[in-house]
Parts: C-alpha cells; structure tokens; sequence
C-alpha cells in the first residue's frame, strides 16, 4: 500500500539537511586531519545544507502562524 505524502515535508526536509550539514562536517575534519585542503569544499557544503536546514523551519513556522490566523474563532 503506497504512502500518503506528508502535506507539510518542510520538517522532514529539515533533518535531511541538518544530517547532510553534520556529515559534511565530518568529511570536513576528516579531510582537514589527513592534510587536505579539500576540506574547504566540505565546509561550503556544510554552510549550504545549514541555511536549508534554516530555511524550512523558519518557512514551516511561518505557514503554522498562517494557519493559525486564518482559521476562524467560533
């Protein structure tokens, strides 16, 4: 049976990308021990994954702060 798609995967897009973010990390360190400055192309990926990261869970905020002012007081 398929799975219904989430209609808010602002959230789920968020772990991903803090997973992606702290992986990158890693790399970055990893890379940086054993002497390379490849680490610098890690640590870029880690800033954009980070601002992702950011991105939907201010723009997730935002929609529930919507919905909230939306929905009628009876």
């Amino acid at each position: 049976m398929p799975s219904v798609p989430s209609s808010r995967p602002a959230p789920r897009l968020a772990v991903f990308a803090v997973v992606v973010c702290v992986l990158a990390v890693a790399a970055a360190v990893v890379s940086f021990v054993q002497g390379s400055w490849l680490g610098i192309v890690w640590i870029l990926m880690a800033g954009i994954s980070s601002n992702m990261a950011w991105f939907y869970v201010r723009r997730d905020r935002m929609a529930r702060a919507t919905e909230g002012e939306a929905a009628p007081t009876a």
